[in-house]
């Protein structure tokens, strides 16, 4: 059987993350995770802090912490944060593990000796106020493609562009502000993408089936030319390069970083329970048998599909390359970028202080920026919590029970047949089921949301077509019969949902009075689907399950996070 490894991009520590962070890549992977566990798939969801680099240490500095420490209370924060948010990680591990230090010094001995990494003298900024080589992002100053004053000199925010420290006009150090900067040579490592470029191209070949979002990416950057990458940084935080003359180095975050879905994975195996044995190798090495998908925003994109393959091919080793990568566009927050470090948009624990997590899941897979860039605001989570999920989704489940409970108490009533329209029901059911299934299997968050929606909603019509308000006073045995059909749909819309809405499926199977045991995927007879709660079943009635948004929540919402005016600020 096809066991199922799944990634998502690795979230930065400085912070926590915002919502475009989250749907960009934690999110759909959380959802397509547990919708595979669902159908009985073996699956290890995979997901770490990225700890390295300049912007850790910076964060750290201006945090008055040690790095170290200041990563390890982030981690922690940011691993709390996700399990409130329902991230089904089976592992959320980090990059600065003792684990990934081995891995990526491995790699880059293996690299070496297959000549795809070589030392290079370069040259670099040095600070003569701070007398030590700045790292692209401890320079910051002006882009020289769109005029942004605080660019940053490995990319400018404002723009994207990648760019290099002395590519800045009037730079100055992050750390002092001195512009009391020099150019002088020193010597770093280089991966050689160049001399594997041809080999990447021929693997993203075999990629038909991938988003053209990630191949457009891909292919432009090996139209344009790949450039070899240096690999190291005059930093003390990060993985030792262990090379004489480097004593004062470690690799660069953007090599370190992919490695650690490894180290992970290795971290995984690590924390088995006593009598458990897990072989993280298993997943990544000569690993036929495992299908791996990656889950990114675009920004990651090239990381994934140029420089993580060419430092995995350039071993010669049979590492796991990616089968499928689902790259996503960006959220934006009133047409403005989401941005951690300007502190601009709404960020996972302040969005979890409120709503619950299951309200913020579905709007944001509802509205996943998957063919292009989509806006957050506030109207629109409005909509989709209150005519999607308290419209249409608990308006069925509460109807449904509600009546059941007062017309025949806390048991599912005896008497009726299934009939024409029960037959109808089954064929859409079927057909909703078949649809939902085909469309998140192909990564199709967004149709895969509104099906979902179309099943909440084929529900809501059985009972407007069946009038059991009117039935009961006439016919009690065909009312019985809907209403225990309806409760059995609860049960399948229970199913289906759970991978986005996790807490909601678990209040519905708790008022169905279901274990684990009892939550199948539907089989292949939706007729037998929704007759599988028979005469006598216990159930209870569930709290409303969400609470409508009203003006006044916008109002106040705007106010504490900004609107339309604020959010490009």
């Amino acid at each position: 059987m096809t066991r199922h490894l799944v990634t998502s991009a690795l979230p930065y520590i400085n912070g926590v993350k915002h919502l475009g962070n989250l749907v960009g890549s934690m999110l759909p992977a959380d959802v397509y995770a547990r919708h595979l566990r669902a159908r009985g798939e073996q699956v290890l969801y995979i997901c770490a802090t990225d700890e390295h680099g300049t912007p850790a240490e910076l964060a750290a500095r201006a945090a008055g912490l040690d790095v170290e420490e200041y990563c390890r209370r982030q981690h922690a924060l940011q691993a709390d944060v996700g399990a409130r948010f329902g991230l089904s990680w089976d592992h959320f591990g980090r990059s600065s593990s003792a684990r990934n230090h081995t891995l990526t010094q491995q790699f880059a001995r293996r690299l070496e000796a297959q000549g795809f990494l070589e030392e290079r003298e370069t040259k670099q900024v040095y600070s003569v106020a701070d007398d030590r080589f700045l790292p692209d992002r401890y320079v910051v100053g002006t882009c020289p493609h769109c005029g942004y004053d605080a660019a940053r000199g490995d990319q400018c925010e404002n723009c994207t562009r990648l760019l290099d420290p002395t590519d800045l006009i009037e730079p100055r150090s992050a750390i002092s502000g001195s512009t009391d900067l020099e150019v002088r040579s020193t010597r770093h490592l280089y991966l050689l993408q160049s001399k594997l470029s041809d080999e990447v191209r021929a693997w993203i070949d075999t990629k038909a089936d991938w988003p053209v979002l990630v191949t457009s990416i891909a292919y432009k950057w090996l139209d344009e030319g790949v450039a070899d990458r240096d690999v190291t940084r005059n930093l003390r935080w990060g993985v030792p390069v262990g090379r004489p003359g480097f004593e004062d180095q470690v690799f660069y975050v953007w090599f370190d970083a992919p490695i650690e879905y490894l180290g992970a994975t290795w971290e995984w195996a690590d924390a088995a329970p006593p009598g458990e044995a897990r072989d993280w190798r298993s997943w990544w090495w000569e690993a036929d048998d495992v299908r791996y998908t990656q889950f990114m925003g675009k920004d990651n994109v090239p990381f994934h599909t140029i420089s993580f393959p060419s430092t995995i091919l350039g071993t010669r080793e049979p590492w796991k390359l990616v089968d499928t990568i689902k790259g996503t566009n960006y959220l934006t927050y009133y047409g403005g970028k989401f941005s951690t470090s300007r502190g601009v948009g709404v960020f996972m624990d302040d969005a979890l202080e409120i709503l619950p997590a299951d309200q913020w899941r579905w709007y944001l897979m509802a509205n996943s920026p998957e063919s292009s860039d989509s806006a957050f605001t506030w109207e629109l989570l409005a909509e989709a919590v209150n005519k999607d999920l308290a419209d249409t989704l608990g308006n069925f489940v509460n109807r449904t029970l509600t009546f059941t409970q007062r017309r025949f108490g806390d048991a599912l009533p005896e008497g009726g047949e299934p009939g024409e329209l029960e037959a109808e029901l089954a064929a859409d059911v079927g057909r909703a089921v078949a649809a939902y299934t085909a469309e998140i299997e192909a990564l199709h968050f967004r149709k895969a949301a509104r099906e979902l929606r179309g099943l909440w909603a084929v529900g809501n019509t059985y009972l407007e077509r069946r009038e059991p308000w009117r039935t009961i006073k006439t016919d009690p045995a065909t009312t019985a019969c809907t209403l225990r059909t309806a409760a059995n749909l609860l049960r399948v819309t229970a199913v289906l949902s759970a991978a986005i809405l996790p807490s909601t499926a678990e209040r519905i199977a708790a008022a169905l009075g279901l274990g684990p045991a009892d939550l199948a995927w539907p089989g292949g007879d939706p007729a037998a689907e929704l007759a599988r709660l028979g005469p006598g079943h216990a159930f209870s009635v569930p709290e409303v399950l969400f609470r409508k948004i009203a003006d006044e929540d916008l109002i106040a919402w705007r106010a504490r996070f900004g609107g339309p005016a604020e959010a490009g600020a």
